[in-house]
């Protein structure tokens, strides 16, 4: 792959030999950002995990301390209209509201949000939601009989982490124009639920690899306590 100017410059900045500290990569990945607009800063692991096995399937959600700075567009599938309204659901119904996604290809939301009484009407369109990551899920906390804290939990930042089939894992936590302190507490946070989310059956190193990166930019490889 070849790279522009920009970050070429920005990566010469960048020890890749070095572990930094979550404060130190934090400070060099916002100076690294090559990019006008506000960028986002993302966390990648890879675990020394097996996902094909059932007790090594890393999932869970959190709900950052400061939020990631990305405001996500909600979908209430429910007959709780108003108490999904006064949340803040951005669109809220029932199965009209499946029915106008597979109708009109409608897909102006970023997350569906679902009391449990609504999943069988829901899981009539699986093969439409399923392969985009749509799907209601009680472990992502989208299905739930509070739907005034599943949806006030994502409008304040709630990001899910889950590793993929090489036992990586990329979780967005906050824009370049966050204060570098407010940063560095999503990125704790995020790795303090990883921790505690180690499979019982992991043995030796856990986190092979951790880096931070911005949109476009270099990465910038840290360490932490209890890695």
């Amino acid at each position: 792959m070849k790279h522009g100017k920009k970050y070429l410059e920005a990566l010469k900045l960048v020890d890749q030999e070095k572990l930094y500290t979550v404060e130190e990569a934090v400070a060099l990945v916002k100076k690294t950002s090559t990019t006008k607009f506000d960028a986002s800063i993302d966390v990648s692991f890879n675990l020394n995990v097996d996902p094909k096995q059932a007790d090594q399937q890393v999932r869970g959600t959190l709900v950052l301390p400061n939020g990631n700075g990305k405001t996500k567009k909600v979908l209430a599938i429910t007959d709780k209209v108003e108490d999904a309204k006064s949340a803040g659901a951005d669109f809220v119904g029932g199965k009209e509201m499946l029915e106008k996604i597979q109708k009109d290809n409608w897909f102006e939301f970023d997350v569906i949000v679902a009391t449990p009484n609504m999943m069988g009407e829901i899981g009539k369109f699986a093969r439409l939601l399923g392969p985009k990551g749509l799907m209601p899920n009680p472990k992502a906390g989208t299905v739930s009989p509070d739907i005034v804290k599943a949806i006030n939990e994502i409008k304040a930042g709630k990001v899910e982490y889950r590793v993929d089939k090489e036992g990586n894992m990329h979780v967005s936590v906050a824009k370049v124009s966050f204060d570098e302190k407010k940063v560095v507490e999503n990125v704790n946070a995020l790795t303090d639920a990883i921790i505690k989310a180690r499979p019982a059956s992991v043995k030796g190193t856990y986190f092979k690899n951790a880096v931070l990166t911005t949109t476009m930019g270099p990465s910038v490889p840290f360490t932490f306590n209890g890695r």
